[in-house]
């Protein structure tokens, strides 16, 4: 992918600057939006990121976005582990959350079942109901 460039070679000329690290922040941006499985997605990012850097350096030309993919790309392989932790050490407080969400049917159900996953794991039920 670090070969894509919109820029025409003219003349044999190098590309005046290296795309890879714009895919490499699509991939991380990716991964952060589908945790806990973009851990995959946000790994991508972080290689094609240092990908993109290695040739850019190689061939003297900038890289831009490359540090940003990697670094955006480790938040979301950072994210994507820490609620897959979650999810294996609360394995029953998951269950039991997730069978009394798809039993509330109001908004005063849905806080009780809120109140009982903040009591049982001090975690906030956003780190679950995905």
């Amino acid at each position: 992918m670090t070969e894509n460039s919109p820029e025409p070679r003219t003349d044999g000329q190098p590309p005046k600057a290296e795309r890879g690290g714009m895919w490499g922040l699509f991939f991380g941006l990716a991964g952060l939006l589908l945790p806990p499985y973009g851990v995959i997605l946000s790994l991508f990012g972080v290689v094609q990121g240092a990908r993109a850097r290695r040739v850019g350096r190689q061939r003297s030309v900038p890289a831009p976005m490359a540090v940003a993919s990697m670094f955006v790309g480790g938040m979301g392989v950072v994210l994507s582990l820490s609620m897959g932790s979650v999810l294996v050490i609360h394995q029953e407080q998951v269950a039991d959350y997730r069978n009394c969400s798809a039993r509330a049917h109001t908004v005063s159900t849905q806080k009780e079942c809120d109140q009982a996953w903040e009591s049982s794991t001090g975690l906030p039920p956003q780190m679950v109901s995905g």
